[in-house]
């Protein structure tokens, strides 16, 4: 189940100049109608543009809450428009004739899903799901092109969004295929995470919000592999798992791995 979010009617009272952000969706998210007076606006794609941009963007845009696990597009459909993933997180995937799926990235917020099918006008070359509650809004493919053709700060964010999905999938194939072992290219993994996370006491704390299936996927492998990894990881006390909290003690251990 999703929900729409019209944004076009029952509008709330005005506050400083523009509109008051309606409370919260279904899915318990703060839901924004205007990408204007945003207080979520980040440097990715559809937030960094000028205000004229953003009020145009806001125009041709059609807001909908989406609950956990729901699917935004699938491999192979016809690009009818593009998403702008809001708030919440969506995971990437590919998936052969064999049922084994593959997971190229986790997008954030600020991100636009289906840019490259969009603009070339192939099907959609991956398939899109939330990893959790999200807002996304979505644009029209004729709308979206003349928006890019009509605001050049747009076309320049969009390029740079594309290099940057383009450099993500070299760094995957660079990860899957030059490490020497799953060890390898999990200890890889959790580095990349490693980065954004909390330090306390020489300890790097970050939550981990993917399933051990959800990071079997990241790197090409199975379930029971990752499990066991983090076992021998855990047991040469080189992180720790506290429920959805990984706990890192010795990033060194990880990097020696990496550059085995």
């Amino acid at each position: 189940m999703l929900t729409s979010i019209n944004t076009a009617s029952s509008r709330p009272e005005p506050f400083l100049g523009g509109y008051a952000e309606r409370k919260y969706s279904p899915y318990g998210l703060p839901v924004v109608d205007s990408c204007v007076n945003c207080k979520l606006r980040n440097e990715h794609f559809s937030c960094a543009l000028s205000k004229g941009s953003l009020q145009d963007q806001d125009r041709i845009k059609h807001v909908t809450a989406y609950p956990e696990g729901a699917l935004i597009f699938v491999e192979g459909q016809v690009p009818r428009g593009v998403y702008v993933l809001c708030q919440g997180r969506a995971k990437l995937m590919a998936t052969n004739s064999d049922g084994k799926t593959f997971i190229l990235k986790i997008a954030e917020p600020g991100e636009i899903l289906g840019l490259h099918s969009a603009v070339s006008g192939k099907p959609y070359e991956v398939t899109v799901e939330t990893l959790q509650p999200s807002q996304l809004a979505y644009i029209g493919r004729e709308d979206f092109l003349q928006f890019l053709k009509q605001h050049p700060d747009a076309c320049l964010h969009a390029a740079q969004q594309l290099s940057n999905d383009c450099q993500s999938a070299y760094d995957v194939i660079r990860s899957i295929g030059l490490s020497h072992s799953v060890s390898e290219k999990l200890a890889r993994l959790l580095l990349q995470w490693a980065t954004d996370g909390q330090v306390t006491d020489g300890a790097i704390r970050l939550k981990l919000s993917l399933t051990h299936e959800e990071m079997a996927q990241l790197i090409g492998t199975s379930r029971e592999t990752v499990t066991r990894i983090l076992g021998d990881f855990k047991k040469q006390r080189v992180l720790e798992l506290k429920g959805s909290t990984l706990v890192i003690r010795n990033k060194a251990a990880l990097e020696r791995l990496v550059e085995a």
